[in-house]
């Protein structure tokens, strides 16, 4: 008897539509990524494949990795969202002499960021994408190629790395020789890596826009990132336009900055709402008579 309900169980569970997961780039405002991941969770789904952009395909990772969204968010809040551990974490990354700085690939204003991933992302993100528990794609964009590079075999934590290196603030990195740069430069929310791979594709954009009274100047730092949500909002607009994933989240992320990763609590309380909505729309397309 109890065979015979595993089988049904079984049988059910291969009937249920697949689905494949689109996470976009948007630095601190990516941490609303954990709601979608703990979601999932909660209801039993496991995409056939992950996309990512920056922060998007950082969280896409652990999530391929096998960590659960309760684990992604524990992590989350005892690094980055941790003054203290911030402080220390980059302190230990000092180089320890001009010898090592100049070896590292030192720069005036600029950070490595293969050193700043090493230095806060969980050790359960392995070093090869062969290694992963669900196919991921991981864009970055090539600097002097002009065009995105998606990234699905080799060196995981090299990829991730390129498609994270946000312009001025971290170092570019090299990929076959390549220079790359943050993948949601040229691709935001790489949905369409996803088409025909699942029943749905789930987007998550969370680019936000410039947060602000409508009078006040932007300071220099807040020109540069809120000029670059506008082009990618430009270029979602235009994704869209030739095709739109089966669902697309957007949470209100309008209100923090890119960096506002020591308000990781204040983030994840702020787009809670996503969880309703995605569940929303999920029990939508699963009673939908024919799916796409």
């Amino acid at each position: 008897m109890k065979q015979d309900l595993s089988m049904k169980g079984a049988a059910q569970a291969a009937s249920q539509p697949t689905v494949a997961l689109a996470l976009g780039g948007g630095g601190a405002r990516g941490l609303a990524h954990i709601h979608v991941i703990e979601t999932l969770d909660e209801l039993g789904i496991r995409p056939v494949a992950i996309a990512g952009s920056s922060i998007g395909a950082i969280m896409g990772a652990g999530m391929a990795a096998g960590m659960r969204g309760e684990e992604i968010r524990a992590h989350t809040l005892s690094t980055v969202g941790h003054r203290r551990e911030v402080v220390n974490r980059l302190w230990q990354l000092r180089p320890s002499s001009l010898s090592e700085a100049v070896a590292n690939g030192f720069r005036f204003g600029q950070f490595n960021v293969e050193r700043v991933l090493r230095a806060f992302l969980p050790e359960a993100i392995p070093p090869k994408f062969s290694d992963l528990g669900i196919p991921l794609k991981v864009v970055a964009t090539d600097y002097y190629g002009q065009t995105e590079h998606v990234c699905e075999r080799g060196d995981l934590w090299q990829a991730l790395a390129a498609s994270a290196a946000l312009p001025a603030i971290f170092i570019p990195v090299k990929i076959g020789g390549r220079v790359m740069i943050d993948g949601g430069i040229y691709n935001p929310i790489p949905f369409d890596h996803l088409r025909g791979l699942a029943d749905i594709v789930i987007a998550v954009d969370v680019v936000g826009g410039p947060d602000g009274d409508g009078k006040t100047i932007p300071s220099r730092i807040d020109s540069l990132f809120g000029a670059s949500q506008l082009m990618m909002q430009s270029i979602i607009a235009m994704k869209l336009k030739e095709g739109a994933p089966d669902i697309l989240l957007r949470p209100d992320v309008g209100r923090y900055r890119v960096m506002d990763f020591l308000r990781a609590k204040d983030v994840l309380n702020g787009t809670v709402a996503i969880k309703d909505q995605l569940k929303r729309a999920l029990d939508e397309r699963m009673r939908a008579p024919k799916l796409g």
